[in-house]
């Protein structure tokens, strides 16, 4: 695979690798082994996302995907808006159930003492949300794995390139990267058509973008924190 693929592995080997962090150490303190509440739990999230963003940061020059000059083409540009908040409608009223693995916790900053403490945290929960999640998603699942499971010199196969195995394939996985995990296939789905559509990795992630920023808010408007 080489170090083309590593780079884009990564960040998002790191950003799960936290996830795994953050349940053992939530498993822990709920048996009295580390001395944390949930709310004290939930400052792992700005480590990770820090962390997570300084990665992606190092090693930007060599995601040559990343055409930033793609938003420029205003009609894809709309579509990837559109598709956004498309996504994002779609996924707040597919909580479903059955759709539901787990029972998701979600990211509540009531916990955290009010005032700047509060502010901050739900500064760094946005942020990782709309600039560093989309980015690193985007990389791993549109430019990287879509292209892996057709070739695995992948590098050689064009952004963009369909075939029913790949869309579907990491359509489902996606979706189970996620608690919702239907309205992440449905996400996972708009995503890779919108690539098919624009054969920009920029264009995706604007649209993930998007969708997480109107989610944020709309967590934040309503205390829906399980959507978070």
């Amino acid at each position: 695979m080489g170090s083309e693929g590593w780079i884009r592995i990564a960040p998002f080997a790191l950003f799960m690798g936290f996830i795994g962090v953050e349940e053992g150490a939530r498993f822990l303190a709920g048996r009295g082994l580390l001395p944390w509440n949930e709310g004290e739990l939930l400052y792992l999230y700005p480590v990770k996302a820090a962390l997570v963003g300084l990665c992606l940061v190092l090693l930007w020059r060599r995601y040559t995907e990343i055409r930033l000059a793609d938003l420029n083409c205003l009609r894809h540009t709309a579509l990837s808006l559109l598709s956004g908040i498309l996504i994002f409608i779609l996924w707040i009223n597919m909580d479903w159930g059955f759709a539901t693995l787990g029972e998701p916790r979600g990211f509540d900053p009531g916990t955290i003492p009010e005032g700047a403490p509060r502010t901050a945290m739900i500064a760094a929960r946005l942020a990782g949300a709309v600039l560093v999640v989309p980015v690193m998603e985007e990389l791993f699942w549109r430019s990287f794995l879509l292209r892996y499971v057709i070739e695995p010199d992948f590098m050689k196969i064009a952004i963009g390139r369909f075939t029913w195995f790949s869309f579907l394939a990491t359509m489902v996985l996606f979706g189970l990267e996620h608690n919702h995990y239907l309205a992440g296939m449905m996400a996972g789905a708009f995503f890779n058509l919108l690539l098919y559509r624009t054969k920009s990795i920029a264009q995706c992630i604007l649209s993930h973008a998007v969708a997480n920023l109107a989610l944020g808010i709309y967590v934040l408007q309503t205390g829906k924190w399980p959507f978070w």
